[in-house]
């Protein structure tokens, strides 16, 4: 019956996608503590709860695991949307002051960080001894680059900018501003909350980019 084909096919639909947020959440549980390079992909399997062949049919090996894993931990799902085209930066794109803009970031950038923060700086250590994850980072430092060039651009546009600075020097300050370190040495170690972090954000690149108020 179609039906029943149909309910089949969801179901199965549905397993697998729960198999891949499981192999998922035992790399990013694992690749952080003991860390990537010490990390089998047998142990991956016994964390999540399935085969080892399971982990290589879903992603093909540890590398591809990563990358996705640094993917979906950013976007918070696996959803084959762009940042660019996601709710928060038509807000962003929609706000009328630079101010505006930036405030509207900080706040999605603080619940970025928050999930991202474990996986990041453990993909940076990493990074400094497997080549396969230097070559995942290094992508995730350009994927970054090129979004803060296309939010540099949007502040730009504002006409709000101090004088002598482009598009490529606004992107430079919101690149090292929105860097995981920051947060995790002001919020995690430090101990500031939350609203602090997206003032302070505020402030910085305000006080960087913007003519004086």
């Amino acid at each position: 019956m179609v039906v029943k084909r149909s309910y089949e096919s969801d179901h199965r639909r549905r397993q697998a996608r729960q198999t891949r947020q499981a192999i998922l959440a035992a790399a990013a549980k694992l690749f952080v503590d003991p860390g990537y390079a010490a990390t089998p992909v047998t142990a991956i399997a016994a964390e999540a709860g399935v085969a080892v062949q399971t982990v290589y049919a879903v992603f093909g090996g540890k590398r591809r695991l990563l990358s996705e894993l640094i993917d979906v931990t950013i976007t918070g799902d696996d959803e084959p949307v762009a940042m660019s085209d996601r709710p928060f930066a038509a807000e962003i794109r929609a706000e009328p002051t630079a101010l505006a803009k930036l405030a509207r970031y900080a706040r999605h950038l603080v619940e970025v960080q928050a999930r991202q923060a474990d996986v990041l700086i453990a993909l940076a250590g990493a990074a400094a001894a497997d080549p396969d994850a230097a070559e995942i980072w290094h992508k995730n430092v350009e994927d970054r680059r090129q979004g803060m060039l296309m939010f540099a651009a949007d502040l730009v546009a504002t006409g709000e900018v101090a004088d002598g600075l482009d598009r490529d020097r606004v992107a430079d300050v919101l690149w090292l501003a929105m860097d995981v370190r920051n947060y995790d040495w002001l919020v995690r170690r430090r101990g500031w909350r939350p609203e602090q972090y997206q003032r302070w954000y505020v402030d910085t690149v305000a006080g960087a980019v913007l003519r004086s108020r």
